[in-house]
């Protein structure tokens, strides 16, 4: 599938961030996003990551919201799976973010406002120094618990949050009537797609043996 953006011949003549949002972002439906995210001064290597973080905030705060105002059987399911996508975020910004240039207060920004881990969890979190203070945090909240005991030599941190992804998104077939099982599907495919590349980059690299560590859909 080919994405069309009728507006990209337009980035040859920006020559800087107010004429990129003023020509191509301002009427397309990203603008509100952009808004309050970008400014002259933002185009560096740290601050694109803050702004890719505030984008996905921004966006997972919407999407949330929209399902459960939807509620029912969909709210139900997308309830779920958004709030572990919101704290698997929380977890990884702060992770990636300790030993950075990035203030604690700056790295709170970047949380989502909703998820399992908030309120209580992602003021702690904010707070963290390393990776060991991440940990015994998570330790206060069972499900988080089991992901972090699973984490060892032969798996990761996002392996873990990956192979919990997929159960949450698989628990949406089980659900009748509603819309949450059109984003599963996509989520799924998109693990499938990573499990083949997986596959073919062990063969690749002659390490055969490891090609059946990936993770299981259905």
């Amino acid at each position: 599938m080919w994405l069309r953006f009728d507006a990209i011949g337009t980035l040859s003549v920006c020559n800087n961030v107010s004429d990129l949002y003023s020509t191509v972002l301002v009427d397309t439906p990203l603008a509100s996003y952009f808004e309050n995210c970008m400014s002259e001064e933002d185009l560096n290597e740290v601050n694109i990551e803050i702004i890719r973080n505030k984008l996905w905030k921004a966006y997972l705060e919407d999407f949330y919201h929209f399902t459960q105002k939807l509620g029912g059987a969909t709210g139900e399911v997308m309830k779920d799976i958004l709030q572990f996508e919101a704290d698997r975020r929380t977890i990884n910004i702060t992770i990636n973010s300790i030993g950075t240039e990035l203030q604690k207060e700056d790295r709170g920004t970047l949380y989502p406002n909703f998820g399992m881990l908030s309120p209580e969890g992602t003021e702690k979190l904010m707070k963290a120094d390393d990776q060991e203070q991440v940990k015994s945090i998570l330790e206060n909240y069972q499900s988080y618990r089991s992901i972090a005991a699973q984490v060892n030599a032969d798996k990761s941190m996002e392996d873990a949050f990956f192979e919990r992804e997929v159960k949450l998104n698989m628990l949406a077939f089980e659900q009748q009537a509603q819309y949450g099982i059109f984003y599963s599907y996509v989520k799924l495919k998109e693990q499938e797609i990573r499990n083949i590349v997986w596959v073919a980059e062990c063969i690749a690299q002659g390490h055969k043996d490891k090609t059946s560590q990936y993770i299981p859909i259905f």
